[in-house]
């Protein structure tokens, strides 16, 4: 039983790593978009591509098996379908509302699916407690980010929020079934190919969307490798662990994390400021996020089954429509 415990508290540290890494990704697209002109579609699909290249990379260098069977391949197609699909979703959402509506949409109603679909499934009793932090958790959310003026035709808004919440919906799929393994299936190798599969399906959209060339140099090539390193291979591969002995819902709120850190990082990088209502929902985001890893650490541990399942891609972020650029979502 001590033993469990400690993998529980080792997957929640996980999950932290995960979400901090994440959140370094919205300055880092940023810049990069700033260094090469590449649009966000296009960084995201770079991104994709080389946090694939060095999982893959990990996979030879570490002497990893190579999947087997059919379950193993069908998972590492679904989840390159899905990594490109939960990005064209939510830049599409971007496009035709806000960026902060967009994020807030996407982000905010992942962690509410999640549990809906966790109860159904019976792998988590909601009870008032639970509904208690996701409240906290969305408030802080919204204060942060804002929500931003009218001004734009119905339509236009009713199409950019079913994009976003399209995006909430692959992200909450995603989170639930990657808690479940694949026999067969290493987890960094799964994601490795999953991901250099999603750049390829993405690539298309990012090359009509404004192209895909750029004039390689020294900051732009470093920013690329930091990000498809640092939020893309690291993030990913400390998410995925930490889902086996986490639950979903709890990924799902650490993932709030991610506009956490680079609300943070925007402050100490850019100079940006952080007003009251923000500053008001930074600290609801971390008494939630403190509530739910408690709650989590204490928590009994049931053990996973053995079944075939996608992997959880990360959310987008806020602030601008260039800092978008460095996220998967």
């Amino acid at each position: 039983m001590h033993t469990t415990r400690n993998n529980k508290n080792n997957g929640l540290w996980l999950l932290v790593v995960a979400g901090t890494l994440w959140g370094t990704g919205g300055l880092t697209g940023s810049l990069l978009a700033r260094h090469t002109g590449l649009t966000s579609p296009a960084v995201a699909a770079y991104r994709l591509g080389l946090g694939g290249l060095v999982l893959v990379l990990m996979v030879v260098v570490t002497g990893r098996k190579w999947p087997r069977g059919r379950r193993a391949w069908t998972r590492i197609t679904v989840v390159g379908l899905l990594a490109a699909g939960f990005q064209a979703s939510y830049f599409a959402g971007v496009g035709r509302v806000s960026v902060s509506l967009a994020t807030l949409l996407t982000i905010g109603a992942a962690p509410v699916l999640v549990l809906v679909a966790e109860s159904a499934l019976g792998r988590r009793r909601v009870d008032g407690r639970a509904l208690v932090t996701v409240a906290i958790a969305l408030g802080g959310l919204t204060l942060l980010i804002g929500v931003p003026e009218g001004g734009r035709e119905l339509t236009a808004m009713l199409a950019g929020g079913g994009f976003a919440l399209l995006a909430a919906a692959g992200f909450a799929t995603m989170t639930i079934v990657g808690s479940r393994p694949v026999d067969g299936l290493d987890d960094l190798v799964g994601t490795g190919l999953a991901f250099t599969l999603g750049s390829f399906v993405l690539a298309p959209f990012a090359a009509a969307g404004g192209g895909l060339g750029f004039t390689p140099n020294g900051p732009g090539v470093g920013l690329l490798v930091a990000l498809g390193v640092g939020p893309t291979a690291i993030a990913y591969a400390a998410y995925f662990r930490g889902l086996r002995t986490s639950e979903a819902g709890t990924a799902a709120l650490m993932a709030l994390l991610e506009p956490l850190v680079g609300t943070v990082l925007s402050i100490v990088v850019l100079g940006d400021r952080l007003g009251p209502a923000g500053g008001t929902g930074a600290v609801l985001l971390v008494v939630a996020l403190f509530l739910e890893a408690r709650r989590s650490a204490a928590g009994e541990v049931r053990p996973r089954s053995r079944e075939a399942g996608a992997a959880p891609v990360e959310t987008a972020g806020n602030a601008t429509p260039v800092e978008t650029a460095g996220k998967l979502s």
